[in-house]
């Protein structure tokens, strides 16, 4: 699929300094992409380049700036990246507290195809809370790229920084595309 749009959602960890990467893939695809980010990712990005390149405002809270559209463009795939421990659990358990989680929150509800990227060390990877939530959001048929058959694993405590250099931004990218391309059942909106 060329020519779709990506929802870009960031949250606060170390490879959220390079999201930009997941936004030029998507572009080299003839994808647009549009960027919200956590509170706490906001200390992490640099919101200027990112709007830049993708002609949007990089989107935190619930304000929109006079002049700009309330709400993205329809969205063809969604990718969650990086995903911190504290936000994969918000997800799974619907939590949406801000105005990220609340478009997460949303976006999954209406069966966009979904891909979520944790950056977490072992240790939080190891609790059950964690293992928990991974589990209920693929029943839930999103795609956590997480675990040998996805190449991308939890990095030992203490190593975030040398392990971000390697973070799947492309890999989140074609995977997101895989999704997009595969049929999925539509929204019943039944409770």
């Amino acid at each position: 699929m060329n020519g779709g749009h990506l929802q870009i959602v960031v949250c606060g960890a170390g490879p959220a300094t390079n999201a930009a990467q997941l936004v030029k893939a998507a572009q080299g695809r003839s994808w647009t992409a549009t960027v919200t980010a956590t509170p706490s990712a906001m200390n992490f990005i640099d919101s200027q380049p990112l709007e830049s390149l993708t002609g949007h405002p990089v989107r935190s809270t619930y304000h929109s700036s006079p002049g700009t559209r309330r709400s993205p463009p329809a969205t063809d795939a969604l990718v969650i990246a990086p995903a911190t421990y504290n936000s994969i659990n918000k997800i799974a358990l619907g939590l949406a507290d801000n105005y990220a989680m609340t478009s997460v929150a949303e976006l999954i509800g209406r069966q966009v195809p979904t891909v979520i990227v944790p950056f977490v060390n072992a240790a939080l990877a190891a609790r059950a809370p964690f293992q928990h939530a991974v589990a209920s959001l693929r029943d839930e048929g999103v795609h956590v790229l997480l675990g040998l058959d996805d190449q991308w694993e939890p990095h030992p405590p203490g190593s975030g920084n040398e392990r971000q250099k390697a973070f799947p931004w492309t890999t989140a990218f074609t995977t997101a595309v895989r999704l997009a391309h595969e049929p999925h059942p539509p929204a019943t909106g039944h409770l």
